[in-house]
């Protein structure tokens, strides 16, 4: 079974569409396999080296994504997404994230959070995008 608790390919969940790029920052190591199937045309980064049309980051500690947001921002398109993923309470993985942090953070930088998913059984994602107003 996929990811997460859904019957869904997390490359689903995420909306990669073909064409993508797609920037990756401290996947676990089975990332790409959790994906499932890409669309099309995808290119998936480990670096953020230009636009992309997704971030999908991975972060532990508020002051580690408190210093990166900004970078992971500048690097989406007006109609592209951040994802945050962060350790869920129960994976026993030392944290002081929680949705409610990301959202702070996300909110702080201009962006608002649409969508939330289970990556797997350790990572929660809140996706995070420009207002509908900002995208012009």
């Amino acid at each position: 079974m996929p990811a997460g608790s859904s019957s869904k390919p997390l490359a689903e969940k995420l909306g990669i569409k073909p064409g993508f790029v797609v920037a990756v920052i401290r996947p676990p190591k089975d990332y790409v396999q959790r994906l499932g199937r890409i669309p099309e045309r995808v290119s998936i980064r480990e670096r953020l080296n230009g636009p992309v049309n997704l971030v999908h980051a991975f972060v532990r500690t508020r002051a580690d994504l408190e210093a990166r947001f900004a970078r992971w921002k500048d690097a989406i398109s007006r109609d592209g997404s951040v994802w945050v993923s962060w350790p869920k309470r129960d994976a026993k993985v030392p944290t002081d994230l929680t949705e409610d942090v990301v959202r702070a953070v996300a909110l702080a930088h201009g962006l608002v959070d649409v969508k939330v998913c289970a990556v797997d059984e350790t990572w929660s994602a809140l996706k995070l995008v420009y207002r509908l107003r900002d995208r012009t």
